[in-house]
């Protein structure tokens, strides 16, 4: 079931957004952190963000109350990048894009770290080695 927020009204009629939209926008935010890696699928496939199906299992779980949003995120970080602060840049850019873009204060935004990515080695013409 998709849960929306409260109807905004204006003169014009009211404006809704849906749970789902504020996912994206979280995992969006997320994504865009140097040193995130991923979550179970954090914006790594940007057709399935836009599939109701696909939003499901991203790594990103939103609570939603009158103007208010709790946020968790599950994300993997490369290696190499302080823990800590790859997380705390994370709370910063989704509480930013959120409030940003639709209004809600955004009470908590709770990064769990599940993994590390290590990346694979490259040759100097870019090829993995």
């Amino acid at each position: 079931m998709v849960m929306e927020l409260p109807k905004r009204e204006n003169s014009l009629g009211a404006v809704c957004i849906a749970d789902d939209v504020v996912e994206i926008i979280a995992a969006m935010a997320a994504a865009e952190v140097e040193g995130v890696a991923g979550a179970s699928g954090l914006a790594s496939d940007l057709a399935s963000m836009f599939n109701k199906a696909g939003n499901k299992g991203r790594g990103v779980k939103v609570e939603l109350n009158e103007q208010e949003a709790k946020v968790d995120l599950y994300l993997a970080v490369e290696y190499s990048h302080s823990l800590v602060a790859v997380a705390e840049k994370v709370q910063a850019a989704v509480k930013n894009a959120l409030e940003m873009m639709t209004g809600l204060v955004t009470k908590e935004v709770n990064v769990h770290v599940h993994g590390i990515v290590f990346k694979q080695a490259e040759a100097k013409d870019g090829a993995p080695v």
